[in-house]
């Protein structure tokens, strides 16, 4: 009588020798599918232009990575949920989309405000960003002249509106279709665009855009600033402003 034991193992070695004739082949290994990078709604998460490092030693990598693919996420993903049941607010630019915001139903339109201000003001961020800083030139230094004093005592004020944020915020330069610029600061995620003003730059005082590095010290964080400033990519939305086709 042939035992449970001895059963398995001659099913065992006659598997193998199948598997050695290549008449059995080896089950298939099968993994977890990765997560999508399909957005769950018109509204994307843009690419940053640079690496993480970029920026150092100005603004550290670990703080740059986090910023980016958690808090910007953050907002992109809460904006789709809160458009993803009104299919005309979802179609609308999002430029359009905080202009218009009081339009919005009363159910999200707080979730549009916070979450859609935080997406337009970080996809401003990392653009005006990644360069070597320095001064202004062309036709944005005549302008910077012209509305804001000079470029050091723009600086000195830039600096001291930033810092005179009460809790989280943004300070921003606005500029018109004639290339006027003004210099405003908005709460939270608030941003000029919920007025119909366009920004031609700004600096994001939230703790988390520098506690890391900085910890407290808010003040050197908007020194340090400066240095990775792209005068570059400031020029080039300057003369979109100028033109009518800059965004957000």
């Amino acid at each position: 009588m042939t035992t449970p034991m001895l059963a398995r193992r001659g099913m065992l070695a006659a598997g193998a020798s199948l598997f050695a004739a290549g008449l059995l082949t080896a089950p298939r290994r099968v993994f977890a599918q990765a997560a999508s990078n399909t957005p769950n709604g018109p509204f994307v998460l843009p690419k940053l232009p640079y690496g993480f490092d970029a920026l150092e030693p100005h603004i550290d990598a670990k703080t740059m990575e986090l910023h980016h693919d958690k808090h910007h996420a953050a907002y992109v993903n809460n904006l789709n949920n809160a458009v993803k049941d009104h299919s005309q607010l979802a179609q609308m630019k999002l430029e359009d989309l905080l202009a218009n915001l009081g339009q919005a139903p009363e159910a999200v339109r707080t979730a549009i405000r916070n979450n859609g201000g935080g997406h337009a003001n970080h996809a401003m961020f990392w653009q005006v960003m990644g360069g070597k800083g320095g001064n202004p030139s062309g036709e944005l230094a005549q302008a910077i002249e012209r509305d804001l004093g000079g470029f050091e005592a723009f600086k000195g004020n830039f600096n001291k509106a930033g810092a005179g944020v009460f809790g989280s915020g943004f300070v921003f330069v606005t500029v018109d279709r004639d290339g006027k610029l003004a210099l405003t600061t908005r709460p939270n995620q608030d941003t000029p665009l919920m007025d119909g003003q366009r920004v031609l730059f700004g600096n994001d005082v939230w703790e988390h855009a520098y506690y890391l590095k900085y910890n407290n010290r808010r003040a050197e964080y908007l020194d340090a600033w400066w240095n990775v400033v792209s005068w570059d990519n400031i020029g080039k939305r300057y003369a979109a402003a100028k033109d009518g086709s800059l965004g957000v």
